[in-house]
């Protein structure tokens, strides 16, 4: 029987909240990295780096939750709005496959207005005109107000979005799991308890998901720690998450900058230093994902390093991050190049880390 690559299948010792705070707040980063990099090793023996090639496609700008780190929504009848066609979205897709890529991120703003009814049409078409791309779409904060706003449940939403062909969905939205952080840089936005929510119906109907948390803008290291035990919690219950992704406030031209001016883009040693105890106190999850479209592709790198074990997507096109005034990039074979820098050995993966090749 093929291994599953998202499953952990060994046994890591836990490490308490306690000792993961002092460790963040205390620990050499070289330290941090040694361990972290040791805990790679134990779950990743075969010293494979993966990455995905995908694209975003965001299907709208539009949304009306005004997160204020966000520099990339527009409002109702704000000029620069867009629906995509499905046209448009096809042309995205077949330019995706013309490299070889097999998944596409979909998500968009929140829509006040679009019902399930369409966002069923969008999955079906497709799901039936590209059967080989994977589907992995749709936030929980999308999720949720398709629910609101179509009076139908959350359970529902996803049933009848996975029986059109949605296969898996992103942890976007999550930011930080603590309600006095979202409070201050998300007051519209669902609640921790409803991140949660979202994530473990997906995972009762079999739709695996991912986690991130967003760093840099308000928090404190405890509210950091709540995430992470937040996340490993529901990971002991459903074991649904396949991989953690850690990444930057980005603050140029977002509302929260010009709110606290004082903000600043977190260095790279705050980032290797999350990152490495992200991976040693998330033992239930088996894959943690480098952050290189917000750190560079020279720090990505580095995080092979510090815990990860894999480079996420060669991402065709970003937005989102793109619009706050980060614009790395990376191709398939710059990628391959940095993996084999390290000594580790470059494989491309589908969405559910199955590898397709090894180079």
């Amino acid at each position: 029987m093929k291994k599953d690559r998202a499953v952990v299948d060994i046994k890591l010792p836990r490490v308490s909240s306690e000792e993961i705070l002092d460790l963040m707040q205390n620990a050499s980063l070289k330290e941090l990295g040694e361990r972290a990099f040791k805990i790679k090793q134990k779950l990743h023996p075969d010293n494979l780096t993966t990455f995905v090639v995908d694209r975003n496609i965001n299907y709208t700008n539009i949304c009306w939750v005004d997160c204020k780190f966000c520099a990339f929504k527009r409002r109702v009848n704000e000029e620069g709005t867009y629906i995509l066609s499905f046209e448009e979205i096809d042309k995205k897709i077949e330019e995706l496959l013309s490299i070889g890529g097999t998944q596409i991120l979909f998500q968009g703003g929140v829509h006040p207005s679009l019902k399930i009814e369409w966002y069923e049409d969008l999955v079906s078409h497709i799901a039936k005109k590209y059967p080989q791309i994977t589907i992995h779409g749709f936030s929980a904060i999308e999720i949720n107000y398709i629910a609101k706003i179509s009076k139908i449940s959350i359970q529902e939403v996803l049933s009848r979005l996975q029986k059109c062909g949605l296969s898996s969905i992103p942890g976007a939205g999550a930011e930080i799991l603590s309600d006095s952080v979202r409070d201050v840089i998300a007051p519209k936005k669902l609640d921790s308890d409803e991140w949660i929510e979202v994530h473990r119906e997906a995972h009762k109907l079999g739709i695996k998901s991912t986690a991130t948390m967003m760093f840099g803008s308000v928090e404190s290291d405890r509210d950091i720690v709540e995430h992470w035990e937040r996340i490993r919690n529901l990971q002991d219950i459903t074991n649904g998450f396949r991989a953690f992704i850690l990444w930057s406030f980005q603050p140029a031209f977002t509302p929260l900058q010009k709110e606290m001016p004082h903000l600043h883009k977190a260095s790279s040693n705050r980032y290797l230093r999350l990152l490495a105890c992200s991976r040693i106190f998330l033992d239930n999850f088996q894959n943690i994902q480098s952050s290189w479209v917000t750190q560079g592709s020279y720090i990505g790198q580095l995080a092979l390093l510090f815990g990860a074990n894999d480079l996420g997507s060669t991402m065709m096109e970003e937005n989102v991050v793109a619009a706050a005034g980060a614009r790395n990039s990376m191709n398939e074979k710059e990628m391959i190049n940095l993996i084999k820098d390290i000594g580790e050995i470059p494989a491309k993966r589908n969405t559910a880390y199955d590898i397709l090749e090894r180079f």
